[in-house]
């Protein structure tokens, strides 16, 4: 995986010039997911994390979100800029995936803007949109970054790329 960084053209973010320790930002951004069917979050209100060499995550307002497709699990991880992560396993019809989505629950004072939003794993849903463009997700299983035409990398994730 080469390590260098992707030019950006005109409209176009490098994950490369964003900052760490990572940015909380708003973003008035159409955000939508879909799973088995059902959109289960709609929002203009989303707040998206910014860090270097990963694309953005966003982070959804709860009221934003079809409550009742979701299910807390036992699940908790740790992120040193965020704190305590809960999971979230998403459920609609006869469909279901453990862990899809996180949230903090008591984030670091840092990142208190994001305390009970909730975050999706693009590659455990159906699609996840931003302003209708269909997300690309981050490679890998770990981080929950969702890729658009406007973000370049090259972007962690992938085979070869954890020493970053």
């Amino acid at each position: 995986m080469s390590l260098q960084r992707i030019q950006p053209g005109p409209g176009q973010e490098s994950v490369w010039d964003y900052p760490r320790p990572p940015r909380l930002e708003e973003s008035s951004k159409h955000i939508q997911v879909v799973f088995n069917g059902e959109v289960i979050a709609d929002t203009r209100r989303a707040k998206r994390v910014l860090e270097t060499s990963h694309p953005p995550v966003y982070y959804i307002p709860p009221e934003d979100i079809q409550q009742q497709y979701l299910t807390r699990t036992s699940r908790s991880s740790f992120c040193e800029w965020k704190g305590q992560a809960a999971y979230y396993t998403v459920t609609v019809g006869d469909r279901s995936v453990s862990d899809a989505a996180w949230f903090y629950p008591s984030p670091t004072p840092a990142f208190a803007g994001i305390q009970d939003y909730v975050a999706f794993y693009p590659s455990k849903m159906e699609a996840c949109y931003v302003e209708g463009e269909k997300v690309t997700a981050q490679p890998g299983d770990f981080y929950g970054g969702w890729i658009t035409h406007d973000i370049v990398g090259p972007f962690k994730g992938g085979v070869g790329t954890w020493g970053w």
